[in-house]
């Protein structure tokens, strides 16, 4: 317990260090103005466009948690620090087991900020205590599974470099592809089916339905996330153990 701790605090003394805590809590800000602003004119002429955003201001902010904590685990790797661990008497998920906690506390963080700054541009909560616990909730289960998805890649990773670019693209087209920005109708009919059924759109559309009381959109993004959940605990022990070889 004692070397979980000195390595989440480590953890937490390195985001603080590099500036992620600052970028963490920037990045829901430069979404609703890059989004908000340019398209609430045209989108509230037919709905509550604040309320529609807030979902994918809260997941892009967790994927930017995600991608800042893949590149420091590929840093320590570079650097030596996972050739270190394997010379002390360390359990093996003592390592990864820290890095969580460290990336859950900057996942806290980057969500306190989306539903502040949602709050600024008009987002109300009304599902109630229940609904609005449900949507944070599941916005930081998404994020622990991007979490250990990044860790494990990051792991593998060559170099810092490659990882970024890994993670960038997917999250990237799935985010633009995806009803988080605009609903379905507004999409090309020849991609509306991949639009419809990708795991950012579930995520999307149960958070809205969570806010607003709703329980009709909520079975296939728990469905996601578990099956995320799952994929990215297997690849951290996948990973751990190939580093420590």
């Amino acid at each position: 317990m004692r070397q979980w701790w000195v390595l989440t605090t480590r953890g937490l003394a390195s985001i603080v260090r590099s500036g992620e805590i600052v970028f963490a809590l920037a990045s829901p800000v430069v979404l609703a103005v890059c989004f908000y602003i340019p398209l609430k004119s045209q989108m509230n002429q037919t709905m509550d466009y604040a309320s529609f955003l807030m979902p994918v201001i809260a997941l892009q902010a967790t994927a930017f948690v995600a991608s800042a904590a893949a590149v420091r685990v590929a840093f320590d790797r570079v650097n030596g620090i996972n050739t270190r661990f394997r010379t002390l008497p360390m359990g093996l998920m003592t390592p990864p087991s820290a890095r969580l906690a460290a990336n859950a506390v900057l996942l806290v963080a980057s969500l306190f900020c989306a539903a502040l700054v949602s709050l600024i541009i008009g987002w109300r909560p009304h599902g109630g205590v229940a609904g609005t616990a449900g949507l944070f909730a599941l916005a930081f289960a998404v994020g622990v599974a991007l979490v250990l998805i990044a860790d494990g890649i990051g792991l593998l990773a060559g170099t810092p470099e490659a990882t970024s670019q890994v993670l960038t693209l997917p999250v990237l087209v799935l985010g633009m592809l995806s009803t988080g920005f605009m609903p379905v109708e507004k999409f090309p009919d020849w991609v509306e089916p991949f639009v419809r059924n990708q795991p950012i759109s579930a995520f999307a559309d149960a958070m809205r339905a969570l806010n607003t009381g709703s329980a009709g959109s909520i079975v296939p993004a728990l469905w996601w996330a578990a099956g995320l959940l799952a994929v990215g605990a297997a690849l951290v022990v996948v990973a751990t153990g190939r580093v420590r070889r």
